[in-house]
Formats: C-alpha cells, structure tokens, sequence
C-alpha cells in the first residue's frame, strides 16, 4: 500500500541534501490521473502545489475537494488547447505550457475577463519528437520579449521536459541549457518576477535540483505508478 505521506518526506528529504540545498525547490504533486482521495491525501501532509494536465479531469476533483484546496496553487502543466485556455484561467494558478503567442493573446483575454493576471511559464521543447510542443531554444528570448506587450499575463519563467531516457544523467545536458537561458533572460531583463524554473521529474528531480530548479513536478514517487487504463 502506498504511503503519500512518507514518499513526500522522502522527496522533501532527498531536495534537502541535494547539492543546491541552499536553493530548496517547491515540490508540485502531480496528481493527473489519481483520484481525489490521493489528492486529500497529499494536501493533509503538506504539499501546496498540485499539477494537472487535463481540463477535463481537474475540475471534477478540484469540485470534489472543495475548501480543502485553499492556500493550494493549482499549476496546468499539460498541453493547452486554445479551446480550453478560459478553462484553465479560470482554475488554475499558473500554466506552464505556453507554447505559442496566439495562446498568450487568448490567455490574456480570458484573463482580462476574469480580471486577473495569468502566471505561466514558457514550455521549451528540447526533445525532437514532433508530438512534443514548446519554444525552440533559440527562439526563447525573442518570444519573451514579444510577450512582454501582452497584457494580463506575467512571464513568471521556463518549464522544460526531457526526452525520456532510462538513465536520469542523460536530462543534465538539458537542465543546463535551460538553466543558461532562464539566467540569460532574467540578467538581461532584470525582472525578479522572472523566477521560476520548472524542471525534473520523478525519474530525475535530483538531477533538476542540482542544476538549479526551483520547482519539480513529482507524480509517481508521491502516489505511485499510473494506471492510464482508459483515461
């Protein structure tokens, strides 16, 4: 049986003696396709950040858990379809799949309809999968710059996922090319509101950690493996 709340102390613990120890990343839950109880689960021990990928899944349960999500930052880490941007304005804290500067300009309609400012990240694709979606490395910069006109949205940093591998060192090439354009953009723009970095997995937080992540999206090592089964 499954105990949530050990897994996350032993994530907890595992960021803590990290190398970049003095730099401690948040630790969003990944909760796609677990039930709510997992969720209940994972808030009564702690956590303050879940991630979901699917409008269509979150909101059930985000209904389901009702007060129990308050003081809890939501975060849509999964592929935003323009249809589904109001969606994800409505209910989620931060997106971290921006992808495209059409859906900047949708999300910061929403957003001005919501009368909010939207947190994302910008999504940068690394992996030569053309299922894969993301900003190009190169072209990270220029579509940060271009965002900047965009009203009701904040640029609050990057999200990244690696090509899968077997083996969590194969991501460090990665994470430090990320790291050096997370850096680059934030020195030369000078924005402290540009402050967040994205990065590692179950499979490879440690890794992400150590070269300079400040939040890791952690789904198996808390709840377990996934049964997609039919979702």
């Amino acid at each position: 049986m499954i105990n949530i709340c050990k897994n996350i102390e032993f994530v907890r613990d595992a960021i803590k003696s990290s190398k970049s120890a003095s730099c401690p990343a948040d630790i969003i839950a990944v909760t796609k396709t677990f039930p709510y109880t997992d969720v209940l689960a994972a808030l009564n021990c702690g956590v303050k950040h879940i991630g979901e990928s699917k409008i269509q899944e979150a909101l059930p349960k985000f209904s389901r858990l009702g007060d129990s999500l308050s003081g809890v930052t939501k975060h849509f880490i999964g592929h935003l379809q323009t249809n589904k941007a109001k969606k994800a304005v409505e209910n989620f804290d931060f997106i971290h799949s921006l992808d495209s500067l059409t859906l900047a300009d949708i999300i910061s309609r929403h957003a001005a309809n919501a009368g909010k400012i939207q947190n994302c990240l910008i999504e940068v694709k690394v992996s030569k999968e053309d299922s894969k979606t993301g900003v190009l490395p190169r072209d990270v910069r220029d579509f940060y710059i271009k965002s900047l006109s965009i009203s009701n949205i904040a640029i609050r940093g990057l999200m990244v996922i690696t090509p899968y591998s077997k083996n969590p060192e194969d991501s460090r090439y990665y994470f430090r090319q990320i790291k050096s354009l997370f850096e680059d953009i934030k020195r030369s723009f000078a924005n402290p509101n540009f402050d967040i970095l994205s990065m590692g997995m179950s499979s490879d937080y440690n890794i992400a950690i150590e070269e300079g992540a400040t939040m890791v999206r952690i789904g198996s090592a808390i709840f377990g493996e996934r049964d997609y089964g039919d979702k």
